[in-house]
This record gives C-alpha cells, sequence and structure tokens, in this order.
C-alpha cells in the first residue's frame, strides 16, 4: 500500500514538471548565463558563488531607467563597479530590455523593441561563447566550451578597477557626468600606448584631450597597471615595478572591499569599505589614496573651464572637493554641479538700458582666497591700485564681469569665467560684479510699463492712412528677410558653429607674411602663424589653389559643412578668410607632424602606437561617411594629410576640401600622377561614379604602411615589378607575415592581429568598389568586434590593374 502511494505521488510529481512552463535556464549556482538563455529586466540578476557580487539590471535614480552592470550586491547601496557603454556613453535602459547570449555566441543587449543596444567586444577570439559569469572577483565573463575565457568586462573597464584586474596599454577610465549620472564625464585616465598613465581634462562631447594634469612619467612597451589581490596598485614593466600608486596600507582583505575610480570630480582615488558592519564604526566606502591631492589647484590649462565648470570655483570643504557657485549664479544642472554656473541675472554687455549703466545700481561679492585665473582682458598695476579702486575700475567699465585683487595689481576678467579655485595658498580676493538687491525686479517692471505704454500708444494714435504704411512696411520687411535670410543662410551657419571669419591682414600679420611653410598639397599651402589675440597658441592657415569661383554663398556653405564636424580624430576648423581673391583656412596645429613622417622616418614607431593611429583614422572617416550631419568623401587619403596632436592621436585634414575645387580640377589633379597608381582607387581612372569607397581604398593601402613602415611610393620607386601591396599579398598568400614585421619584435609578438590588419587592407582595396566593405564594418574589423573573412586576390592578374601606368601626353 506504501509503495502504491509513492508510485502514485512520483507520477503526479512529473505530470506536473512535464505541464510547468519552459523558462530559459540559468545555471544552477546563479552566477551563469547559458546559450541561448535571456536575462530581462524584471529578472532576478546573476550572483558570484559568494554572494558579493551581482550581474543584471541596475536602477538608476530614474526608476524608468536601468543599467546593465556589475555591483557590490552585500553592500546596502549596491556600488556599481562596470556598466555596458557604447563610445559615447554608459547604456540605459528600460523594462522590457533583455540581454541575451545568442546562439552565436554573442552577448547582446536588446532594448524593449527588439533593438540591438550593445554587444560584447571579442576580439581575435575565433571561439563562440557558450555560457557567461559573475565571478568572486567582480569580473564577468564570457566562456566558450572549453571553458576558456573570451571576453571579460575587467578587460573594457568604465570608471573602476577591482582586485586582481590589471590594465594592458592602452586601456582607458572615463568618469561619470556626477555620482548618479553615468554618462562620459570630463575627465580621463588613459594608461597609454608609451606606457604613461595620464589624467587629462577632455572635451565634451568630442572628448578631444585638452590637458595633462597629472603623470606618472613612466614609458614602457609592456607596462601594465596593476590592482593586486592585496589592495596595491601600481605600474608593472615587464617582471619589474616601477611606479606605486598606493602609498597608504590599504587594510587587510579579509576585512575589507577595495576598489579604484575616476571620480566624477577627475581625481583617482582609491576605496576601501569594511565587510562587517558589526565591527565597523562607519559603514561606508573611506578613501584610501587620491591622486592629485589636490585637484582644485593642477589644473592650470589656458583651454576649458578647469576643474569645475564656467563661473564656478573649485574648493575643499570637510575635506571633500566641490564645485561651488557664487552668489547671483546658480548651477546650470544642480545635479551635475561640476558642469558649471550661470548668472541670475542679466550679464553686463554696455547696452543703453543694462542695469550697469547706473554705477548706483553695482556691487560686488567679495572672496577671499579665490581666483579665477585666465580671462583676463585688461590688468591695473600700481601703488595706488586698492581694493576699492579695483572695484571702481570695474564697476565703470560695462565689460568687466569680474576684478581680481591681490595688493597692488587688479586684473579684469571677462565672461565667462573659467579656471576657479578657492585656496588658502590663493593670495588673491575675487570681486563679482552682481546688481544690487531689487535691481533686476525694478528693471522688469521698467520694461514691461514702458512695453504698456508703446502698446497703448499705438492703438490710440493710430489712424487708416497709418494702418495702410504699416502694413505695406510689414510686407516689404517680410520680403526682405526672406531674401536676406536665403543670402546670409550660410553665414548664419557658420556663426552656430563656432567657425570665426578673418581678415587676410589678421592672417597675414599672423603668419608673418605667410614664411614659414608647413607643407603643400593638393588643395594649396599651409604656414604656420601665431594670433595676436592668443599668443600661445600656434595655428595652421591654408591659403587654396585651384579655387572654384561662385561666390561667396558657395565657399561659406562648404566651409559651414567642414565647420559642423566635430570628432576627435578630425583637425579642427578655427576660421576662414573669404575676401577677394583670396580663399584661406585657419585650422589647430598639430605639433608632432603628419603620419608621414611619423612612420618613415629613422626610427620605426611603436606597434601599439600604429595600432591606436589605425583605430582613429578608421574611426573619423567612419564619422565622415556615416555620422556627420553631411557625408563628406575625401578623396585625398594618405600620410601626409593625417597629421598628430601632442598625444600623437591621428586627425585627419583636409576633409570637406575637395568639393571647394572643380570637378575638371580634381580629376586632372589625380590622373595627372606618373608611375604607380598610389592611394587613388581605379575608379578614378576610369571615370566611374566617385564614392565613400574610394576613401576605402586609399585607406587599405595607408593600412598597408601602417603595418610594414613603409612607403608604397618609394616601395614602387625601388621595386618596379612589384608594388607594395602585391608584396603584402604574396606574403599573406604564402604565411610568411613575419617578413612583414621585420625588425619589429612587438608586432612579431601579436601576429594574430597583424594578420587581422592584413586581411582588412586587402578587403580595403578590391579592385571591385562593391566588394570593399564600408568604414564602419573596417572599423569593426580592425577593433575585432566582427570577424574578417578570408579576402580574394584584390585585382584581376588579367587586367594588370595594380601597376595602371600613367602617362603625361
Amino acid at each position: 500500500m506504501g509503495n502504491t502511494s509513492v508510485v502514485h505521488h512520483l507520477t503526479l510529481f512529473l505530470l506536473l514538471v512535464l505541464h510547468l512552463p519552459l523558462f530559459p535556464v540559468v545555471g544552477s549556482t546563479g552566477n551563469i548565463i547559458s546559450s541561448g538563455s535571456t536575462l530581462s529586466v524584471d529578472s532576478s540578476p546573476l550572483k558570484s558563488p559568494s554572494g558579493n557580487f551581482a550581474f543584471g539590471f541596475h536602477d538608476t535614480d530614474n526608476q524608468d531607467l536601468f543599467l546593465l552592470a556589475v555591483w557590490f550586491d552585500t553592500l546596502p547601496n549596491r556600488t556599481i563597479v562596470w556598466s555596458a557603454a557604447d563610445n559615447e556613453t554608459s547604456i540605459t535602459v528600460t523594462r522590457g530590455s533583455q540581454l541575451k547570449l545568442t546562439n552565436d555566441g554573442e552577448l547582446v543587449l536588446y532594448d524593449h523593441q527588439g533593438k540591438e543596444l550593445w554587444k560584447n567586444f571579442q576580439g581575435s577570439s575565433a571561439s563562440k561563447g557558450h555560457e557567461a559569469a559573475i565571478l568572486d572577483d567582480g569580473n564577468f565573463v564570457l566562456r566558450d566550451e572549453n571553458s576558456n575565457t573570451i571576453w571579460e568586462s575587467f578587460k573594457h573597464p568604465t570608471d573602476t578597477i577591482l582586485p586582481g584586474q590589471i590594465l594592458d596599454m592602452p586601456t582607458f577610465l572615463k568618469s561619470r557626468l556626477s555620482p548618479q549620472n553615468y554618462s562620459y564625464g570630463r575627465f580621463q585616465l588613459p594608461l597609454q600606448a608609451d606606457g604613461n598613465l595620464v589624467l587629462y581634462t577632455v572635451s565634451m562631447p568630442s572628448e578631444n584631450v585638452q590637458e595633462a594634469y597629472w603623470a606618472s612619467i613612466t614609458f614602457g612597451h609592456t607596462s601594465k597597471l596593476i590592482f593586486n589581490e592585496s589592495g596595491y596598485i601600481y605600474i608593472e614593466e615587464g617582471t619589474k615595478k616601477i611606479f606605486n600608486l598606493t602609498k597608504v596600507a590599504p587594510g587587510p582583505k579579509e576585512e575589507f572591499f577595495r576598489l579604484a575610480r575616476i571620480d566624477y570630480d577627475g581625481v583617482f582615488r582609491q576605496y576601501k569599505h569594511p565587510k562587517d558592519e558589526s565591527k565597523a564604526c562607519d559603514f561606508t566606502w573611506k578613501e584610501v589614496e587620491s591622486i592629485p591631492q589636490d585637484i582644485c589647484l593642477v589644473i592650470t590649462g589656458e583651454i576649458g573651464s578647469g576643474a569645475c565648470g564656467y563661473n564656478s570655483y573649485c574648493a575643499r570643504t570637510n575635506e571633500k572637493m566641490e564645485c561651488l557657485c557664487p552668489e547671483g549664479y546658480s548651477y546650470i544642472d544642480p545635479n551635475a554641479t561640476g558642469q558649471g554656473c550661470r548668472p541670475s541675472f542679466s550679464l553686463p554687455s554696455c547696452v543703453a538700458d543694462g542695469w550697469e549703466v547706473d554705477t548706483e545700481n553695482v556691487d560686488f561679492k567679495e572672496y577671499s582666497f579665490t581666483d579665477w585665473p585666465l580671462s583676463d582682458y585688461d590688468v591695473q598695476i600700481g601703488d595706488e591700485v586698492d581694493m576699492q579702486m579695483c572695484k571702481d575700475l570695474c564697476r565703470k567699465d560695462c565689460f568687466c564681469a569680474a576684478a581680481i585683487f591681490n595688493g597692488n595689481t587688479c586684473w579684469k576678467k571677462k565672461y565667462p569665467l573659467s579656471n576657479g579655485r578657492r585656496h588658502p595658498s590663493v593670495n588673491r580676493t575675487a570681486l563679482i560684479k552682481v546688481p544690487k538687491t531689487d535691481v533686476s525686479n525694478r528693471l522688469g517692471k521698467k520694461d514691461q510699463n514702458s512695453a504698456n505704454i508703446i502698446v497703448v500708444s499705438a492703438l490710440l494714435g493710430s489712424s487708416v492712412f497709418l494702418n495702410i504704411l504699416l502694413l505695406l512696411a510689414f510686407i516689404l520687411s517680410v520680403y526682405y528677410s526672406y531674401h536676406k535670410k536665403l543670402l546670409l543662410q550660410s553665414v548664419s551657419s557658420l556663426s552656430s558653429t563656432n567657425v570665426r571669419s578673418y581678415t587676410y591682414k589678421e592672417l597675414e600679420e599672423a603668419t608673418g607674411g605667410f614664411k614659414q611653410t608647413l607643407g603643400r598639397g593638393a588643395f594649396g599651402t599651409v604656414y604656420k602663424g601665431v594670433l595676436a589675440s592668443q599668443p600661445k597658441r600656434f595655428i595652421a592657415v591654408k591659403k587654396l589653389d585651384k579655387m572654384e569661383h561662385e561666390g561667396e554663398k558657395e565657399f561659406k556653405t562648404e566651409v559651414s559643412v567642414i565647420g559642423q564636424t566635430h570628432h576627435k580624430n578630425l583637425v579642427c576648423l578655427l576660421g576662414f578668410c573669404d575676401e577677394g581673391e583670396h580663399r584661406l583656412l585657419v585650422y589647430e596645429y598639430m605639433g608632432n607632424g603628419s603620419l608621414a613622417s611619423f612612420l618613415f622616418g629613422i626610427s620605426r614607431p611603436n606597434w601599439n602606437q600604429r595600432v591606436q593611429i589605425a583605430f582613429g583614422i578608421a574611426r573619423g572617416l567612419m564619422y565622415l561617411h556615416e555620422e556627420c550631419s553631411t557625408q563628406i568623401i575625401h578623396c585625398d587619403i594618405k600620410p601626409q594629410n593625417i597629421l598628430l596632436d601632442e598625444y600623437f592621436t591621428p586627425r585627419i585634414s583636409d576633409f570637406g576640401l575637395a568639393k571647394l575645387l572643380l570637378a575638371e580640377q580634381t580629376r586632372a589633379a589625380y590622373t595627372g600622377i606618373r608611375g604607380t597608381v598610389g592611394y587613388f582607387a581605379p575608379e578614378w581612372f576610369r571615370r566611374a561614379s566617385i564614392t565613400v569607397k574610394v576613401d576605402v581604398y586609399s585607406f587599405g593601402v595607408m593600412l598597408l604602411e601602417i603595418i610594414c613602415c613603409k612607403s608604397s611610393v618609394e616601395f614602387a620607386m625601388r621595386n618596379e615589378e612589384e608594388a607594395l601591396m602585391d608584396w603584402v599579398y604574396n606574403c599573406y598568400k604564402r604565411r610568411k607575415l613575419d617578413k612583414l614585421a621585420e625588425n619589429d619584435e612587438e608586432a612579431k609578438n601579436d601576429l594574430k592581429r597583424l594578420e587581422r590588419f592584413v586581411m582588412v587592407s586587402l578587403w580595403c582595396i578590391q579592385e571591385d568598389a562593391s566588394l570593399r566593405p564600408t568604414m564602419k564594418k573596417v572599423t569593426q574589423m580592425l577593433e575585432g568586434v566582427i570577424e574578417v573573412s578570408v579576402p580574394p586576390c584584390p585585382w584581376n592578374y588579367g587586367s594588370n590593374s595594380t601597376n595602371i601606368q600613367i602617362s603625361m601626353q
């Protein structure tokens, strides 16, 4: 009877199990997601075996938005240590979003509509992901069926690193915008390709590097930033520790959690947190180390807003750095105080009815030990200069927004105020110009009363005749404004891009009469100069040749398009001159010259540095082709047109200039080349349609040069029967890629990536333009986001198209 009961219960249990709905299976340990499974916003997060860490969807201050993240799960504040991010910022999602480990072995984040938002970066691994797990050290990993790790969050940090994490060069940590906003902020900490660990300010949203305010001054070919299990952070070159970041004992790992983070205020801090609340007086994160010691004083660059945003000042209060607004100013974003302050009154502007015209309305707020060291436009020095005189000088000057006084010197400041700081070592007093109490209200009422009087007078004094005149005047003004708008459309668009118009005389003086030549190219000659208004900043002035004289509107329209492009891998256009027959463009000056001089010099550049340069150029071209408001085909990609800034970041120059030349002149410029075809796609010589694929071809040739450090032009001159692309293809076909890396041990030790780069370049130089990938796909293949299939032979040997000879008849 008992056996019958047992069988009956087992039968019922099996039937119940069979009728249960089928859900994706999460691993039995609770820390694994297997192939084909999904994790949604409403799912329970994955837990590490110890339970200290969790991976899943973490809520933000906005309860409707979530981050795909890793966090400390046993701490009350559930501190986030990693989140999924694209090239621009961390990714937030809404309910209905899900992460899936696809059958192709990729981790893909989809939004509630099924749109792909993020995909893991698998590098060069050809293995498929079989399962993903959160480990006890906080590392979220993707493993293949042999349990080999093929992707891990530790290799793709956001702003935080953990014990056990090792950063290879080059790797970036990027600060968030505020404690609660995980968008990228204004600071970066890269372990550079030269082994130097550097803290930078960056301009947003372009992420152009502005100012280094701390550096380890370490250099090496194999440097790593190590956060070891004992809680110490240091830089190691080979097996030798060359720089310690942790100077204070971080406490035993049995008692404390640890992390290090580049915070939203630009300080790289190391923290510890007690594990046991019962044994801690203060159960919070405590600072162990901070670099730099005082962020308020170390940022001194002439460009940018400093540690805090414009019109604010940086100060330490209760051992904490804060960005504060002067009285009369308020935060632009109260939730991101580092974004600066705005005045709560109209600024001094020298208008006839401005509040500052009557000096009785002007007041000053005094701040001791405070300075805004930039934005000077006038100074008074002398024994007779005291604080009252300094106030009077600013009070009577309608341009003056603030003044700085230090005993016998008075600096007048213009708006906006930048790089503000307050510190006992700052022996200066800031005098902020503000309207007296109720002045704004009184002026506002006065303006309203005046407006009412005008309206009433117009109504009472009008007549039929006056109404007719007013109607005609209105019609004429609309007609005139419409046509003026059409004529000045390009000019207005230029003003919106901050591209300035210069006179020819200004640029002639800036370049000393166009004496110092930086280079000559298809579009004109470039000269070095310096503007009188910015004596510490060099510029590059390009005098354009062969211009298409279609008038002022056409030229300014094209300049406007160039001015609207903003990317960290493009040279920034500062201004232009359009005066009579003179057409000039003013660019920022690039201190490290061209990629040509860098690649083909006496010494071979670092392999990792060349890799990063290739990445940067690809991203810049992808932006021109697919991401800027107007698609731009460069038409002249070559090493001479890739410039390197002071940090050896590649910047594409001369983009957008092809449209400023006549079509006939453009074609003549290219078909006039004698000898082996260089960087120019076969389309140029067949009078075929010119598309973005001509740039892809040129990039492919240049990528070969970056790989081999050989000039394709010089190679062709030395080897009349074989071009550089022939030689590379033969090396690839015969599996002799080590020949491409002769005397380059770094490249030889990275043959997998070298082979990937060669395969990408061979796809780019396909004679058939339809076979060439887009620059977006090129970028993804270079970075290992997508696999690179075996490329076909780039050319048809029967047509002898690799060595098209152009005569000068």
